[in-house]
């Protein structure tokens, strides 16, 4: 099994990411075609109690699985990585499948009581077996991070995408005519089948690994033997690994179950909240359907890239960290951080410029382009976020990341709270509150990212990256305006976007933020740079 460096690790999530994220827009533009904003806003209701089930069952457990992965790849520990999955994947398939069977017994009263709309229920229902299946993917994606291998990851999510669009559009359209909450509940069905077909990716690698390894090696999989200096952190039992992989996942998972159950807490308050300013149900899911289902997913598009930094640092820090090796961190740190900046910003330069054009072509309908325009400027916050949280929990201080996240959270429900219930704010109180906590939080661990390694972040990557999106900005918008009676619609938007990309990496090339070393490392183009550095 091909381990890949941290570089080439990232840029095959990358790759994956972003033909998941072009491919995931298909439905994001499509669906409310075919069941409205407020079909949409009906799928969207069950999500964050969704989230907040799965984020307690295996919030942690990837990470944890990678952690211990890497460092007995090491010597850290004198389990072998098989015995450390086979251990992950009992605790969190048994608690997978609880959960399941909870969901289906209580959609009912959580349909009527906590997401308030009992529309919702067939799409619970149809949502509850992904549950288990998650949990068991969460186990072997660790596994694979761990060993620094990102292909199987990288395959499986592509092919759960591709299996997911396809079925989430088929079969809402086909239960149409029933209605749009059964037509909610198809596109979940839909996205249980992705689900499904993803994970059956990830268990078919995982057999040809285990095959090849027991043909060609395997004294790989006997466990290692105790060697005199043990680590402090190595175990000794059964039990002794789960308190271990328990040691690790429990505070990742309570960071994440803030981040979800304040998700859950905004679908709630905000639809609460949007009541009190007077506006209508139908009306009030149609908007926040509109802000999480069409609006936020547009924002999140580069978090292509930083998850994928995120998933191929944490074994890269775990490994540097156990050695000692505080330069490589640092280094490792600055590159995450400058891949996420110079991604991320012509992003935000163009929905904040062609805000109302981009929703008018993607939804057929621009004013909501007004929601993207506000979040826009807020978005590298969002996008360098997910490499520091990843940075906190490697390095063991994952309580950090939890306090910030807790704190980020807080803020965001109160001014939903404040600003969502006044009729003047309406909707945007929420997109507001929404921007203030990824600022906050992103801020909050940029300081114990500081405070824990000595870190000094480079503030002319800043500057240079600043500088790059202003001129960007002023060539999109130039060649926008200049061109309304020359050419339609929608080739001014795209000839304006191709444009400001190319000034905008002429500069990046300029000020050298663009490191052509790290692309010759990249699959596929790689071997291209590679001739040319």
């Amino acid at each position: 099994m091909k381990k890949q460096t941290f570089i080439q690790g990232a840029m095959i999530l990358l790759a994956a990411g972003i033909i998941n994220r072009i491919l995931g827009f298909i439905p994001r533009i499509v669906l409310p075609r075919v069941i409205g904003a407020e079909g949409v806003g009906i799928y969207q209701l069950s999500y964050p109690f969704f989230i907040v089930l799965v984020t307690l069952i295996t919030g942690g457990i990837p990470l944890a699985v990678a952690k211990l992965v890497a460092e007995a790849d090491t010597g850290a520990n004198r389990y072998s990585p098989q015995r450390i999955l086979q251990i992950s994947l009992s605790f969190t398939l048994t608690l997978g499948v609880v959960f399941m069977f909870l969901c289906i017994i209580f959609a009912p009263w959580v349909t009527r009581y906590v997401l308030t709309d009992e529309r919702v229920y067939h799409t619970f229902v149809s949502m509850s077996p992904m549950i288990a299946i998650i949990a068991v993917s969460a186990v072997y994606r660790g596994y694979f991070q761990g060993k620094q291998n990102m292909m199987p990851t990288a395959v499986s999510s592509i092919v759960e995408t591709v299996i997911r669009i396809i079925c989430v559009i088929w079969f809402s359209w086909l239960l149409l005519p029933r209605g749009i909450a059964q037509a909610a509940a198809g596109a979940m069905l839909g996205a249980l089948v992705g689900e499904f077909i993803g994970m059956l990716v990830l268990l078919w690698n995982y057999a040809r690994q285990k095959k090849y390894m027991d043909q060609h090696l395997p004294i790989l999989e006997s466990p290692i033997e105790p060697i005199p200096a043990i680590s402090k952190n190595s175990t000794g039992s059964e039990p002794g690994l789960l308190r271990r992989l328990l040691a690790i996942s429990v505070p990742v998972t309570a960071g994440r179950l803030v981040g979800s159950l304040s998700y859950l807490a905004e679908t709630i308050v905000t639809a609460q909240s949007l009541a009190i300013a007077g506006i209508s149900k139908g009306l009030a899911t149609a908007q926040y359907g509109a802000l999480q289902g069409m609006i936020i997913p547009l924002l999140l598009l580069p978090g292509a890239l930083t998850s994928s930094l995120a998933t191929s640092l944490v074994p890269s820090l775990s490994e540097a960290s156990a050695q000692g090796d505080r330069a490589l961190i640092h280094k490792r740190m600055h590159q995450a951080l400058r891949l996420a900046l110079v991604t991320g910003a012509p992003f935000s330069v163009f929905m904040y410029v062609l805000a109302e054009p981009m929703c008018l072509v993607l939804y057929n309908d621009a004013s909501i382009g007004s929601m993207l325009k506000l979040m826009a400027p807020f978005a590298l916050f969002i996008y360098i976020q997910a490499p520091l949280q990843a940075a906190l929990q490697a390095l063991d201080r994952p309580g950090k990341a939890l306090l910030n996240t807790f704190i980020g959270a807080v803020i965001k429900i109160t001014l939903i709270l404040v600003l969502a219930s006044r009729p003047e704010y309406g909707i945007f109180g929420a997109v507001i509150a929404i921007c203030v906590n990824s600022t906050v939080v992103t801020l909050l661990h940029a300081r114990s990212v500081r405070s824990l390694l000595q870190f000094r972040f480079k503030m002319m990557d800043w500057v240079k990256t600043g500088t790059g999106m202003l001129i960007m900005g002023a060539a999109t918008l130039v060649i926008y305006e200049q061109t309304v009676s020359l050419l339609p619609f929608w080739l001014r938007m795209l000839l304006a976007s191709l444009v400001g990309l190319i000034v905008y990496f002429m500069v990046m090339g300029w000020t050298k933020m663009i490191d052509f070393h790290d692309l010759s490392r990249a699959p596929i183009i790689g071997s291209w740079f590679k001739r040319r550095s």
